[in-house]
């Protein structure tokens, strides 16, 4: 972490900035407050993602998780590779700071090798030790700027495109279940979507 007395002392030295060292501690600790949220609710997706995929393999049979209607459509087992491949790059990798393993194309044009059980365990996995580093972010990490696959990214710009990632390829496997079951996987039962927010 920044020494709060160093980084005060910097901007009160800034030519035209005159903070209270009162009102500078209020804003570093908002900024604590904003991060210690960000974490959370980006495991929170995260883990709400995982929930969904795997309640998704769960209802498809071996043969239906490497199945894919299309040659420009991925299989659901491919997808679990793919997301397990990109958790581990942007935020094992690059935010905890270990090797980069990836092997991408791998993740597409593997078609079998891996038991339903396998991918659940991989993914429950992958999604587990991410969010142990996610929650171990300091501020300095979490700001610091790092390349990722290519592409300058802050701590928080890859805790932003790893849970949007995430959603987004959910997404694509409840549509491949729905298609391939033709079921209501009922994430939503007992919740009225339709109830209005409260008047603020």
């Amino acid at each position: 972490m920044i020494c709060f007395q160093q980084v005060f002392r910097f901007i009160q030295g800034v030519q035209g900035v005159r903070f209270r060292q009162a009102e500078f501690h209020n804003f570093i600790v908002m900024e604590d407050i904003i991060c210690v949220e960000l974490i959370s609710q980006s495991v929170k997706q995260i883990h709400q993602n995982t929930r969904k995929t795997i309640a998704c393999l769960n209802e498809l049979d071996e043969r239906e998780i490497w199945t894919s209607p299309n040659q420009n459509l991925n299989s659901i087992a491919n997808l679990i590779l793919h997301l397990c491949g990109n958790i581990r790059q942007y935020i094992i990798s690059s935010l905890g700071g270990t090797v980069d393993i990836r092997a991408r194309d791998l993740e597409f044009s593997t078609h079998g090798g891996f038991t339903k059980a396998e991918l659940i365990a991989k993914l429950q996995g992958t999604v587990d030790q991410a969010s142990t580093v996610i929650q171990r972010s300091t501020r300095e990490e979490l700001l610091r700027e790092r390349i990722t696959q290519g592409v300058a990214h802050t701590g928080i710009g890859i805790i932003i495109h790893v849970t949007e990632h995430y959603s987004y390829h959910t997404g694509q496997i409840i549509l491949l279940t729905k298609y391939l079951k033709n079921i209501d996987l009922g994430f939503y039962s007992g919740v009225d979507l339709n109830k209005r927010n409260d008047t603020v």
